[in-house]
């Protein structure tokens, strides 16, 4: 059960309203998904957004998710996302800025359960007002990076290997099997 396109938008805008404006460039905003989806995992069994992550060099990226993300920036007008974000080039700088286009509404804050609020919560306190290079460097640390090889698919079972993991591989395989 991929994450219906309202909700991403939603889970985008909440990154966009929770977090330090000045730090939030695409690669952070992927990182993001990233510790939402893997510490909901560790703590409830399934992911939030069921995307496909993929190892590259400044760690996991959600492939759709990304793709999404890309696309705002190119094609603005036709992007799905294009009534949700704006991704903001300044002239000598290396980071493309996410930026929201409106604030989120209530319904859009009606699409999240009750655990997925907590992780959204959990993961703005933890890295809402860190830099890029502190959110790549922390998911570095983590064991579904460590143990995968560059361009390979991450695992969600990888949760496990982490310390602060509350729900085991065979948990996560079925709530996979079950909602997938």
């Amino acid at each position: 059960m991929k994450a219906p396109l309202p909700k991403l938008k939603a889970i985008i805008l909440y990154f966009c309203e929770n977090t330090d404006a000045k730090f939030l460039g695409k690669v952070k905003l992927m990182k993001l998904f990233y510790y939402l989806d893997f510490l909901h995992v560790k703590k409830y069994g399934s992911p939030v957004t069921f995307d496909r992550y993929v190892k590259l060099e400044h760690g996991p990226i959600p492939s759709t998710i990304k793709n999404m993300v890309d696309d705002a920036g190119e094609d603005v007008e036709h992007s799905v996302l294009a009534d949700t974000i704006d991704i903001v080039r300044t002239e000598g700088v290396h980071m493309h800025r996410v930026a929201a286009r409106r604030k989120m509404t209530e319904e859009e804050r009606k699409l999240f359960t009750e655990s997925e609020i907590r992780i959204l919560k959990e993961v703005c306190s933890r890295f809402g007002q860190k830099n890029t290079q502190y959110i790549e460097d922390a998911s570095h640390k983590e064991a579904p990076w460590k143990e995968t090889s560059m361009l390979q698919e991450i695992p969600y079972t990888l949760a496990v290997k982490d310390a602060d993991c509350e729900t085991s591989a065979e948990e996560i395989e079925l709530a996979l099997q079950i909602l997938l």
